[in-house]
């Protein structure tokens, strides 16, 4: 992450990142096939191996680590598969993302779309 592009508390997605996680993403996108899910949940070592992951995307795919794997070069739309495997939504990675309960992130997201009327 260049130091121009910092965002306190987030992992700015850019080109040097989506390169750095191209194996991470990949095996991601991979589970949009039940076959491939199916083969992860079987052998997630092997899995992880067939994709090249590195050390820290596999360390933070073990740890179920959402801040981990941003850092490692996830997307979160690809992450968002993976998280579907373990049963949860782009909320709950949200949720992870900023520490917060997916009751209070939620809340957060509902409260900053209410808009005062301009009529």
């Amino acid at each position: 992450m260049s130091a121009s592009r910092e965002i306190f508390g987030t992992t700015p997605f850019d080109g040097a990142m989506a390169q750095r996680g191209y194996a991470l993403n990949k095996m991601c996108f991979s589970f949009n096939n039940a076959a491939n899910r199916a083969a992860f949940k079987a052998d997630e070592e092997a899995y992880m191996r067939a994709y090249g992951l590195n050390d820290e995307q596999a360390k933070a795919i073990r740890g179920r680590d959402v801040l981990g794997l941003l850092a490692a070069g996830g997307n979160v739309y690809y992450l968002a598969k993976f998280a579907g495997i373990l049963g949860l939504d782009v909320q709950d990675l949200g949720a992870a993302q900023t520490g917060m309960s997916k009751e209070a992130f939620k809340a957060r997201l509902v409260a900053q779309n209410e808009q005062p009327e301009t009529m």
